[in-house]
């Protein structure tokens, strides 16, 4: 076993995968698979019980994470918005600062010059989603194909590079997963992980949406219909089509859709492990953080959805998984609430940096959390999100923002694109979702016009505004 060095600066490595729900890890109760890698860093660390995405979409996530702030500042607000670093990157920082520094990966924040990764030693980035078999990878010296499964090659990046480093300088290495991204493509090893008829349904596969906005009702990410054959890998039976055989249909292509996403989550559980192994081996391990996340939630057939986007815990949930053997507690749990925006002042206050180092981050470091779960932070109970990529063409989600606390959620679907990039220009009535989560956790029903709510909703509608001041986000006005 390694032995840590106290007067060291802890290494950082980070590993995220992509639409990855925290509900498919076993160590957050997952009934429908098996993560035995990921919850050895539950285990054998932390389990954070409340991380959430500030806009639960791919890139605007990448975006608030590498810069610390919320999409409305650092330009990403959908997903076809390129990074064009008007703000500062926390790599960038820790590279200056005398940190190793190394991306493999998902990147989906511009291909062009100007927008490629900035502040990292070594990277090798998918061009654009990726693709799960012999990808594209882009460096700095260009670009080529190479053989071999998405997870597994840049795995095989990342433990090398762990394997070369210059041993006496501290590291922070990003891993960033194109799995279990859409479409779900297995290795043919985990092709058959979770066959087709074994895998559990979720409670509100057949939510009805009765007390819901319209917005919730319109979007286009039903698995009983807008899965595609690619999603699936095959026809829908004739005998499963139209309106009177929708439950069947719906329970159909949720197997299959589920098989896949599964199987996918294998590959990276595996890679998980080849990682905690490769610090062992390279006797770091008591002196790195290790982090496990993803860019957001995803719905695995909840509300009868696949997909992210809303305010929905299922999709506003980051896993977040941490191993720091020299000051986490193993077993530790988490429960106070953070988000996406918090990392970089983390991962700054980690090497010693303070806010001036990154000067426009809205985060607050959660560093001593790590040593007691219960440490006095500045962190307040409640979280505000915005999603602002409007009736994009694909998945017809309406834009939102939105508070949740530990009891209650309030939502406001103002419906407009505002002249965001792939945000439609169509304008819809706005409406109210106030939900009550002690009561109902499953988020089923809407309490937002309830007269005994309405005390609730008015405390909620000031913490709203009072966060969207905190942001500097502007509120719509129609």
């Amino acid at each position: 076993m390694s032995r840590a060095n106290p007067m060291r600066r802890p290494n950082i490595a980070f590993v995220m995968s992509d639409d990855h729900a925290a509900h498919a890890i076993g160590a957050y109760g997952s009934r429908i698979n098996r993560t035995p890698q990921l919850d050895r860093l539950a285990d054998e660390g932390a389990l954070f019980e409340a991380v959430y995405c500030t806009n639960s979409v791919c890139a605007p996530s990448r975006a608030t994470i590498l810069t610390g702030t919320y999409s409305h500042l650092n330009g990403v607000r959908s997903i076809y918005e390129d990074f064009d670093y008007r703000l500062p990157t926390f790599p960038q920082v820790l590279q200056r600062k005398g940190y190793a520094t190394a991306l493999f990966g998902k990147w989906h924040l511009g291909e062009a010059d100007e927008n490629l990764p900035q502040g990292f030693d070594d990277w090798a980035i998918f061009r654009g989603q990726g693709e799960y078999f012999d990808p594209e990878l882009i460096t700095a010296e260009g670009s080529s194909h190479v053989e071999g499964y998405a997870t597994d090659l840049i795995t095989d990046l990342a433990c090398d590079w762990i394997a070369g480093r210059e041993p006496d300088q501290p590291f922070c290495l990003l891993l960033h997963h194109k799995a279990p991204h859409r479409p779900w493509e297995p290795h043919p090893r985990h092709a058959d992980a979770y066959p087709v008829g074994t895998i559990p349904e979720p409670d509100t596969l057949f939510d009805d949406y009765e007390t819901k906005p319209t917005a919730v009702k319109v979007a286009r990410m039903r698995v009983s219909d807008d899965l595609t054959v690619t999603d699936v890998k095959e026809d829908v039976p004739a005998e499963l089509l139209g309106e009177e055989n929708r439950v069947e249909r719906t329970r159909w292509n949720y197997q299959r859709y589920m098989r896949d996403y599964l199987g996918c989550i294998q590959a990276i559980d595996e890679s998980m492990g080849r990682v905690l192994d490769s610090l062992d081996a390279a006797g770091v391990a008591e002196d790195t953080l290790v982090i496990y996340t993803s860019d957001q939630g995803f719905f695995l057939g909840d509300h009868g959805w696949y997909d992210k986007r809303f305010i929905y815990d299922e999709s506003l949930q980051m896993p977040f998984l941490a191993r720091w053997p020299r000051v986490i507690a193993p077993g530790t749990r988490v429960a106070r609430s953070l988000t996406n925006v918090d990392f970089a002042a983390t991962f700054l206050d980690l090497a010693g940096l303070g806010p001036a180092d990154l000067p426009q981050q809205q985060g607050e470091s959660f560093v001593p959390l790590f040593g007691d779960p219960a440490a006095g932070t500045g962190h307040a109970d409640s979280v505000y999100y915005r999603y602002w990529e409007h009736d994009d063409p694909s998945h017809g989600a309406w834009s939102h923002y939105g508070v949740r606390t530990a009891t209650h959620k309030l939502v406001y679907y103002y419906a407009a694109g505002l002249g965001v990039k792939g945000a439609s220009d169509k304008v819809y009535p706005p409406e109210w979702e106030l939900i009550d989560l002690v009561n109902d956790p499953q988020e089923l029903v809407n309490v937002a016009d309830d007269p005994q709510y309405a005390h609730v909703r008015a405390e909620l509608e000031r913490e709203l505004a009072r966060l969207q001041r905190h942001y500097n986000d502007e509120p719509y006005v129609g």
